[in-house]
């Protein structure tokens, strides 16, 4: 009775090995989790209505940046279910080497993993927030639908088609967006924390001082009379917040500054759903209105 059971067992393990890490199922099907929501949209406009083909997004809708996020018991369990695995890279899943190491033959697509994207570097350590560029946000499209193409050849036109509808929609807005700041006749900007510096590269902005260097974390009474020191000296004096975050900070400044409060959207939060598709196209246009008003 026993050596059946033992039987039994083995071979109920040998199965679930064989399927672990598989890059497809045997119902034919492809799961695609991704880490949080701008990858989401990034991946969802490269797979939108292919067959069989699912993308689910890791993180609940309010997550935000992933800078100190942990991996829940519910995270885990989704990720056993999946085929692929997209990130953003670049350290913003500072969690991989857990996923690796659980699912060590999951196949992981790094959206920022191209010569292409060139990280700012900060303290030596790179900025990973590359998708507040459109320029970048183009090249993560690309590298997802090249990596999908290897990894699902049965889906490679549908895929070409995809990326090249988005990246022409992505593009046409990077180009009307550069004609609406070219002329803006001021260019600093004092933002949140660290999510701006590629949308500034971008547009020819300059970050001329930075609130919290991580969200939660206030600044030092130094850091804060350096800002308020940064902002007086500025010939347009606003503040960008972000609605993700607490604005308490950026109101002591503006207090002490008489400094007006604009919000800018990094685009971290959303309903991971099909008809936001252009969700990132709506938002960065709003971004871009906004600092037009400000900046004027």
């Amino acid at each position: 009775m026993l050596k059946k059971f033992l039987l039994l067992l083995l071979i109920v393990l040998t199965f679930a090995l064989v399927g672990c890490g598989s890059e497809k199922k045997d119902d034919g099907n492809l799961k695609i989790v991704t880490s949080f929501y701008p990858i989401y949209l990034e991946t969802m406009n490269v797979t939108r209505g292919v067959e069989g083909v699912e993308v689910v997004n890791m993180t609940p809708p309010q997550t935000g940046c992933l800078h100190d996020y942990q991996l829940t018991p519910e995270d885990m369990k989704l990720l056993e279910t999946a085929d692929i695995f997209v990130v953003n890279g670049l350290g913003m899943e500072s969690f991989l080497d857990k996923v690796i190491e659980a699912r060590p033959n999951l196949k992981i697509i790094n959206a920022s993993d191209s010569p292409e994207i060139v990280p700012i570097m900060e303290d030596g350590v790179p900025n990973p927030h590359v998708w507040l560029s459109i320029t970048y946000a183009i090249q993560q499209v690309k590298n997802i639908s090249s990596k999908l193409c290897e990894l699902d050849p049965a889906h490679v036109e549908a895929y070409k088609r995809h990326t090249l509808d988005y990246v022409d929609e992505l593009t046409t807005l990077r180009d009307e967006l550069h004609l609406s700041l070219t002329m803006m006749p001021n260019k600093d900007i004092v933002t949140f924390h660290e999510a701006f510096p590629y949308l500034a590269a971008e547009f020819g902005l300059k970050v001329a001082a930075v609130i919290e260097r991580e969200p939660g974390t206030e600044p030092t009474p130094q850091e804060l009379a350096e800002t308020i020191e940064k902002i007086n000296s500025l010939p347009v004096k606003v503040i960008f917040t972000e609605p993700q975050y607490s604005p308490k900070a950026a109101e002591t400044i503006a207090r002490e500054t008489g400094a007006k409060i604009f919000e800018l959207d990094p685009i971290v939060t959303g309903e991971a759903k099909p008809e936001n598709l252009l969700d990132y196209v709506d938002r960065m246009l709003n971004n871009v209105i906004t600092l037009s008003k400000a900046l004027q």
